[in-house]
């Protein structure tokens, strides 16, 4: 199983949206790089939800439902989306910048390319966000 951590803008699309829907499309993803990395998932593979612009935090877990397909919101058909689901929210987020402040963190796909919406992240990262968000 791989691990991600996806942004999303809560004003947009929130935890609370997702929880709300039960199982979305990940789509509106235009960056090359972010869309070799959602080409990557398998289902089953989770990912960390973080909140981007309001908040600057990860608030929840998700796992891939269903892999890369052509993106709903793309006329071109150039680009893909993953679904996800909701696994289950953090019993406290994780900011920014605690991750910025977290040598175990310091490598962190994320936090070297911060403008990435989709990035890989590494077994032990993720199991220290998880340890941080009180899981």
């Amino acid at each position: 199983m791989n691990h991600w951590l996806m942004k999303s803008e809560p004003d947009v699309f929130s935890w609370d949206d997702l929880v709300r829907k039960g199982k979305a499309e990940w789509d509106g993803v235009r960056n090359h790089l972010a869309q070799s990395h959602m080409k990557a998932m398998r289902k089953g593979d989770r990912a960390l939800f973080y909140h981007s612009n309001i908040g600057l935090e990860v608030v929840g877990v998700m796992e891939i439902v269903e892999e890369a397909a052509p993106d709903s919101t793309d006329e071109t058909g150039r680009w893909i989306a993953v679904h996800v689901a909701p696994v289950e929210k953090l019993a406290r987020p994780v900011t920014l910048k605690t991750m910025k402040a977290d040598p175990a963190l310091q490598d962190m796909v994320m936090l070297r390319q911060s403008r990435l919406s989709v990035s890989p992240v590494g077994e032990a990262e993720f199991r220290h966000i998880l340890q941080l968000g009180g899981q």
